[in-house]
């Protein structure tokens, strides 16, 4: 599943690509992806100037001033546009002269004016699209619940042991729980706690706030390196242009299970944790 970085990398190409630009049409495969595709969005977005775009842990929104409208609304109304990648999904900017047939995943396709065409394909349909309004943003069910952005302000060892001080789950699964820190995903999960020297074994609670202060650190640092290498290709991710992400050449355990450690060269490990694998040094973290 494409995490932070990727969608981070995602985000910024979008951006970099279509900010202010108007959309001429959309175009929507009429399937139903981890939910529906709202029916009435090619009218919406017909006209709509794309005022920019954020992210929100695992999820790209698209600020957006609709020109024809919505019902019962107000026409030039601003409204919100979420996408989500899910399992398998990935974004193609096909620029203006190019004109690719639309492939067997592809559930919607933007043509902005200036004829560049965006293009969200899932094959597994685990994502999805969403619209709303900015008042209805805050309380909206995909959103409402989310925990701090890890690339902000709020992290620290402090944050984390307030957090997590009654946890009795493993630091890894307190990890990947949306609600406590928003995009972290099992890649760089693994990866943060390799850089902190912490066992993904360890209880949550029973964590010290120093060494807490190393893996807040430790995320930081682990999601930066890895929006600026563009991303993990593994499986799916590759960037809009169609490049790979050069992250997956810098991993010290993730999918390394049996070579030597990077630090200590003990054969990492690889253990399953509520259903997913962790990767870990078992002489460097503790």
């Amino acid at each position: 599943m494409p995490e932070l970085p990727e969608v981070e990398t995602v985000r910024v190409a979008l951006a970099n690509a279509t900010s202010g630009g108007v959309v001429r049409s959309v175009e929507t495969s009429g399937k139903v992806m981890r939910w529906p595709i709202p029916g009435h969005l090619p009218d919406v977005m017909a006209g709509a100037s794309i005022r920019g775009y954020r992210r929100r842990g695992k999820y790209i929104l698209m600020d957006i001033e609709a020109k024809a409208g919505m019902k019962d609304r107000a026409e030039h109304q601003p409204l919100v546009v979420l996408i989500h990648l899910g399992m398998s999904g990935s974004v193609r900017i096909h620029p203006a002269g190019m004109k690719p047939g639309n492939e067997k995943h592809d559930h919607l396709i933007m043509t902005m004016a200036d004829n560049q065409r965006v293009v969200l394909n899932d094959p597994r349909r685990f994502g999805g699209v969403a619209l709303m309004t900015p008042r209805e943003e805050p309380g909206h069910k995909l959103l409402s619940a989310m925990g701090i952005e890890p690339l902000g302000n709020s992290l620290s060892g402090a944050f984390l042991k307030d957090a997590m001080q009654s946890k009795k789950t493993s630091i890894k699964a307190s990890l990947l729980d949306q609600r406590i820190i928003a995009g972290i995903g099992n890649i760089y999960a693994s990866e943060a706690l390799f850089m902190a020297g912490i066992n993904p074994r360890r209880q949550a609670g029973r964590i010290s706030t120093s060494r807490l202060d190393l893996l807040a650190g430790s995320i930081c640092k682990v999601l930066e390196e890895a929006i600026m290498a563009g991303g993990t290709s593994l499986r799916d991710h590759v960037q809009p242009g169609g490049e790979i992400g050069y992250f997956a050449q810098q991993l010290a355990v993730y999918g390394r299970e049996g070579e030597g450690c990077p630090q200590c060269s003990a054969p990492i490990r690889m253990i399953r944790q509520t259903g997913r694998a962790s990767f870990y040094c078992p002489q460097c973290q503790r």
